[in-house]
Formats: C-alpha cells, structure tokens, sequence
C-alpha cells in the first residue's frame, strides 16, 4: 500500500448570491467545478496557498477573512503496476473576499473556466463534493470547523 498525503486550501468566495468556481479538468478529461485553491508547496503557509491558488485559477486578488474548517479525505485507488494507493487528502478551507483583480480562466493549469454560479444553481452542477463541503461549512459555520 503506497500512502500519500495532500494537504490544499481552498477559498469560499459568495458575493451577491453567487459563489466564484473554477472548473477542474481531470487526468481523463473530464471537467467538474469546485472551489478555487490548490496543493501547499512544501514551506508554504496554508493562508499564502489559498491567495496563490485563487489568483492562478480565476484572476482575483482574494483575501481569506476567515478559517471556516478542515476538510479530511481518505480514498484508495489503484496505482501502476498492481498497487494500491492509500490517498489522504487534508482540505483547508476559508471564507474570501475578493479585493482586486479582473475574472479570468487560467492557462496551463489544473482548471480551464473560472465563473461565478448562484448559490441556487450549484446543486445542477457536476462537481467536487469539495463544493459541497465548502458551502456547509460557510453557512454553518461550525465551532470547531468540522462538519458533524
């Protein structure tokens, strides 16, 4: 069993009734939204990963005004040569603002369309449950940033 870990922050961003995605282009080609933010680089303060990765994915300066919680994820997949991958995937979320920049789609990355979606659309959506995730975690705003 190979164990792998990937620790990533991500921003909720909800302005107006609408929720800033970025849509994720999988190995396979397929596409689904999610919240914009990324993989830590190793040093890297989770707060420092979000602003980068939100600026990367949709063109916005945003700034994280709060830690909504800490997302744990845990999968197995199959890997080459008949083994098996033990995933865990430890999501950091906040809630941003943005304050500067102009939308955009990034080139070259992990996602191909950033876009704002209403808040009552996003349950028609293909997407991560990370989207889900985020979005309770903003409205519940749980105490100890963990969902029940």
């Amino acid at each position: 069993m190979h164990k792998e870990l990937r620790v990533a922050a991500y921003a909720v961003c909800v302005r107006d009734g609408s929720v800033l995605l970025a849509r994720w282009v999988a190995g396979d080609g397929s596409k689904r939204w999610t919240l914009p933010g990324g993989g830590m680089d190793h040093g890297e303060d989770p707060y420092d990963t979000v602003v980068r990765e939100a600026e990367e994915e949709t063109g916005y300066a945003v700034e994280p005004v709060a830690l909504l919680g800490v997302d744990s994820l845990r999968r197995r997949y199959p890997r080459r040569l008949g083994a098996v991958a033990d995933f865990h995937g430890l999501r950091i979320v906040y809630e941003g603002r943005v304050v500067g920049g102009a939308l955009r789609h990034e080139t070259s990355g992990s996602t191909d369309l950033a876009a704002w979606h209403a808040l009552d659309a996003v349950p028609a959506l293909e997407r991560v449950s990370l989207v889900d995730v985020g979005l309770a975690l903003w409205r519940g705003r749980p105490v100890d940033g963990h969902l029940a």
